[in-house]
């Protein structure tokens, strides 16, 4: 049997509004989100998309993990297109290499049971 271990996330970010301070700039909320910025936007990984009681909802991969992301909040193809509003947490992995994020992906979909991949699925 082989033995998988996801990584610890690079980032988690969560919908949450903005505590100004003076001298602060505000922040566009992107649907909730005001720590997009924080989403690499060179490098190739894997994300989870959490609800607020932290069910997972949703395993993706990308070369480009923030265009990816951002993708699934703004097309009318994504699978979440539905359920975006559901979307609370995002977690984050750093994953440069196409092979190992296939793995994760089919991987995490399959263990976590993601609520809404379809493709993927073997259980």
């Amino acid at each position: 049997m082989i033995k998988i271990e996801l990584p610890k996330p690079d980032l988690v970010i969560r919908q949450r509004e903005q505590a100004l301070k003076p001298g602060d700039v505000p922040i566009t909320p992107y649907f909730g989100f005001i720590d997009f910025h924080k989403i690499t936007r060179d490098k190739g990984g894997i994300f989870f998309f959490y609800n607020e009681k932290n069910e997972l909802l949703f395993v993706g991969k990308a070369r480009k993990i923030r265009q990816r992301i951002k993708k699934h909040f703004e097309d009318n193809v994504s699978p979440m297109k539905n359920h975006r509003d559901e979307i609370f947490k995002i977690e984050v992995y750093e994953i440069e290499d196409p092979m190992e994020r296939e793995i994760y992906e089919t991987y995490a979909i399959n263990t976590l049971r993601a609520k809404y991949n379809t493709e993927k699925v073997f259980y």
